[in-house]
């Protein structure tokens, strides 16, 4: 009796579970279709979007430099870009077709080559930079030249996406006269140059010596691929000394300030953060190694990034302090540290990233954009920086952590900022900046920068064919330059900090940390028994998993505020100096 019901449940299991594995296996082919069909319509949502921006650009403002959607004119905005005083404004200047200049690349992610095309032939035969205008620097270089350099890039890469014979290298002139213009700004005593030069009379009499940090540490991308492309080293070496001075006018905390004077290199204001005036500072050390392969880059990064996590974070949260305590000044999200977990992602660390978009997209939803400044010890807004222009870094934040983790959630998060850009930007003649996101009351600019960044990365985040078999860096303003291996002088040395994490080597024992490694800490695990996973890039485990310790040297680094771990008398590690 037993034997006969044991064989009926094994034929009725071999009955059914076919069935169950059938019904499983469509379930999870069903949900990928999905998946894939949302994607589809999420891309086309954003391309739509991109190309409201750009028809009404090209319709009501071109060729000068950025559009007003609501009244559907146009502003010469490139000598206004950074000049909050609006000193200095030329003339006779006409605009230098930025914002089509900024669109170049995104329409080749888009796959209009035929506006592409359409685009060089107009800018080949039109644009001179032959003008009587003072720009800044720093705009000029990440909007101007980057577009140029990336466009020409893109122009003669192995996809053949132009007409045979169309282009012959006009972009790369153009940028290459653009770069010759900015040399003379960087004649200062210390190598650091100058925030404004006119591009046809160069740095004109009595000029501000004043710059922030970011002016003058976020010129090496686009000057150094400039020089690689065109064999002119001198773009390089400027933008590299100007690099190198900054940072040897670091703290002893391995901090920076915000300004500076380029003529005697002493500091203005010594309050600094991951936000407006120092942001693209840690971005391009960290995309300069990955582009150009120079150690003493990823040392600067090294040390600065693990400063950052010391000194300015406060659980998913950055605040600003004085570079030579290391006291926190201000406590106050600004909408440019979104990029900050983007960044992170290509540090490898994915957790301490995931928790700081978390917090930027909490704030999002409950203003429906994320305003210029928030103040986090009042949980209010900043009263009078109420504003949103339109800005990418969070939706540049989502791509990198979507394409880090391929968690649909960012997906959501992806639809959820179009769907605020829809509702609340999206007019008529464009879309328009938010005056005050506590009323959503319009203001009549849509920056260029919406169509290089904002709409490229929430089109990368839904479609990223563009990536495939080709490794980019993209530079603050969202133009791609490929990753290439004739770039790097040599290849990186390796770099090991004296305090590690314990990797056994035969019978040398190794420390070291994700960071001395140059690896991920989100994919690197110590193969010992018990397997323990760096938890972020300045993290370094304590010997032991119950974390014991005899000495001070059997404890590690703390993932969250990188400070070293001490040994207590009871014979444990831990923070206990903070206690």
């Amino acid at each position: 009796m037993f034997q006969s019901t044991v064989v009926k449940w094994i034929l009725l299991y071999l009955v059914i579970s076919p069935t169950i594995f059938i019904i499983c296996f469509s379930d999870g082919f069903h949900s990928t279709n999905l998946l894939a069909a949302k994607r589809k319509r999420m891309s086309a949502r954003v391309r739509k979007m991109f190309y409201h921006a750009y028809d009404n650009y090209m319709m009501y403002a071109f060729p000068h430099d950025e559009l007003k959607p609501l009244t559907k004119t146009f502003t010469d905005s490139l000598s206004e870009l950074g000049n909050l005083k609006l000193e200095h404004l030329p003339q006779q200047y006409n605009g230098s077709a930025l914002t089509l200049i900024e669109s170049l690349s995104s329409l080749v992610i888009l796959g209009n080559y035929t506006e592409f095309e359409k685009a060089i032939i107009w800018l080949s035969e039109n644009l001179s930079f032959d003008v009587d205008a003072r720009i800044n620097l720093f705009e000029c270089n990440i909007r101007v030249l980057g577009g140029l350099v990336s466009a020409h890039i893109l122009a003669t890469d192995s996809t053949n996406r132009l007409v045979q014979g169309i282009y012959k290298n006009q972009l790369l002139d153009l940028a290459e006269d653009l770069g010759r213009r900015f040399l003379p700004a960087f004649n200062t005593p210390t190598g650091l140059p100058y925030a404004w030069i006119n591009l046809k009379h160069g740095v004109i009499a009595d000029e501000t010596t004043e710059t922030s940090t970011s002016g003058c540490g976020s010129l090496i991308l686009e000057m150094g691929a400039l020089s690689r492309l065109t064999g002119d080293t001198r773009f390089e070496m400027a933008a590299l000394r100007a690099l190198r001075k900054l940072w040897s006018m670091r703290s002893s905390l391995n901090l920076l300030g915000t300004t500076l004077d380029v003529a005697t290199g002493d500091w203005i204001e010594y309050s600094s953060g991951i936000g407006a005036g120092v942001d693209s500072f840690y971005e391009y050390l960290m995309k300069a190694y990955v582009l150009f392969g120079r150690d003493e880059i990823w040392k600067m990064f090294q040390s600065a990034y693990v400063a950052v996590q010391k000194y300015y974070r406060h659980g998913p949260w950055y605040h600003d302090a004085d570079m030579r305590t290391g006291i926190a000044t201000y406590w106050q999200l600004t909408s440019l540290q979104a990029f900050w977990p983007g960044l992170q992602v290509l540090v490898g660390d994915i957790e301490a990233a995931n928790s700081s978009h978390r917090e930027f997209f909490k704030v999002w939803k409950k203003y429906g954009v994320l305003p210029e400044r928030y103040l986090l010890d009042h949980q209010m807004l900043h009263p009078t920086e109420k504003y949103y222009p339109l800005r990418p870094e969070l939706a540049e934040s989502t791509f990198y952590l979507y394409q880090a983790t391929k968690d649909p959630w960012y997906m959501e998060v992806g639809e959820s900022i179009m769907n605020s850009l829809n509702a609340h930007t999206r007019v008529k003649g464009g879309f328009a900046s938010i005056r005050d996101v506590t009323t959503m009351q319009l203001e009549d600019h849509q920056h260029s920068f919406f169509l290089a960044e904002t709409c490229k990365y929430l089109y990368l985040l839904f479609d990223d064919s563009f990536l495939l078999n080709q490794n980019y860096i993209f530079t603050t303003e969202g133009h791609p330059l490929p990753v290439r291996s004739n770039w790097h002088e040599k290849l990186p040395e390796a770099y090991n900090l004296r305090n590690g994490s314990s990797i056994k080597n035969g019978k040398q024992i190794k420390r070291t940390s994700a960071m001395s490694l140059q690896v991920c800490p989100a994919s690197m695990i110590h193969h010992e028994s018990n397997e323990r996973r760096l938890e972020s890039a300045c993290h370094i485990p304590d010997i032991r998993v119950d974390h014991r310790c005899f000495s001070e040297d059997d404890c590690g680094v703390d993932a969250s505020t990188c400070r070293r771990r001490s040994c207590s008398m009871a014979g444990y590690c831990g923070l206990w100096s903070l206690i």
